[in-house]
């Protein structure tokens, strides 16, 4: 029959005793006010407000129905008071999506966040394909290379790849001196169902006739068998550097180098739990880049 907007100009010129008191006390102009009591009335089919002399006073009946105009006015400020403590309260589980060799990394990263949100948790979602953060398959994504442009996010490192030999190959047979010669040596490199990531792309552009001594269809999978001594391969520069069985033998490589963002969805992005992550992620980039850039 009538909704809040016309009870709370009621109740203002009630108490301010004039529709220009009332409007500035509401930011309003006068007018807004005139009008927003006359579709009260209007609705209710009855007069509430009378002009006098000394300015405006409640008829009978308006007068009655205050009472119950501010039962609401409490009740509404109430639920708008509560609305906003919950929109506060920093509780609740963060999804992170990321690639699973970086998950060990950042064990020390999450505890220093875990001790400032005691009421969040981090709950790591890991996956070697891009899970969709838009069907809610996760919440946060760490995510190198192409992203999706319904997600908004901040860059926070970069991404680079090289290539890599275990020691005892590079004993063995050597090391490639320059791109072109990779099309000697036996390559590890991604299986066909990540046939459109860019190390696979590459390696068939640099070395269409080489022999591939292994697949496989996570970056784990690359680190060890690269490890093994079954080939070369390109490999994250964060994992490879790390590995002190591996020899950096070519790269960085520019054609394989992209940015890591931090990404979410918009209407995610702007919760406060997730408005939280995001502003620790961002004060700790310098300790990401060691994680994520090697």
């Amino acid at each position: 029959m009538f909704d809040w907007d016309d009870l709370r100009h009621f109740l203002a010129v009630h108490r301010h005793g004039s529709t220009i008191a009332a409007g500035k006390a509401l930011g309003l102009s006068q007018s807004t006010v005139h009008r927003r009591i006359a579709e009260l009335e209007r609705r209710t089919g009855r007069k509430l407000v009378v002009r006098r002399p000394e300015g405006y006073r409640l008829t009978d009946l308006g007068a009655e129905l205050v009472v119950h105009a501010e039962r609401v006015e409490a009740a509404v400020l109430e639920f708008e008071r509560r609305i906003a403590d919950t929109a506060n309260e920093l509780t609740g589980t963060i999804r992170v999506t990321c690639p699973e060799p970086i998950v060990y990394r950042m064990t020390g990263l999450i505890d220093r966040f875990h001790a400032r949100y005691p009421g969040l948790r981090v709950e790591f979602v890991t996956s070697d394909r891009y899970l969709d953060l838009c069907r809610g398959e996760a919440d946060v994504a760490f995510r190198s290379g192409d992203t999706d442009d319904e997600l908004v996010g901040r860059k926070i490192a970069d991404s680079f790849w090289a290539v890599y030999a275990s020691r005892s190959y590079v004993e063995q047979h050597g090391r490639p001196e320059r791109i072109e010669d990779l099309g000697a040596h036996p390559l590890v490199a991604f299986d066909e169902t990540l046939s459109g990531h860019r190390s696979l792309k590459w390696l068939r552009d640099i070395a269409p006739g080489a022999t591939i001594a292994a697949r496989n269809n996570s970056v784990l999978g690359l680190v060890s068998s690269v490890k093994s001594g079954l080939g070369v391969g390109p490999l994250p520069t964060a994992l490879g550097d790390s590995e002190p069985d591996l020899v950096r033998v070519l790269g960085p490589i520019p054609e394989l180098a992209r940015s890591w963002r931090l990404l979410a969805h918009p209407d995610l992005r702007r919760t406060p739990r997730v408005a939280a992550f995001f502003d620790f992620v961002i004060e700790e980039r310098e300790a990401l880049k060691a994680i994520l850039t090697g």
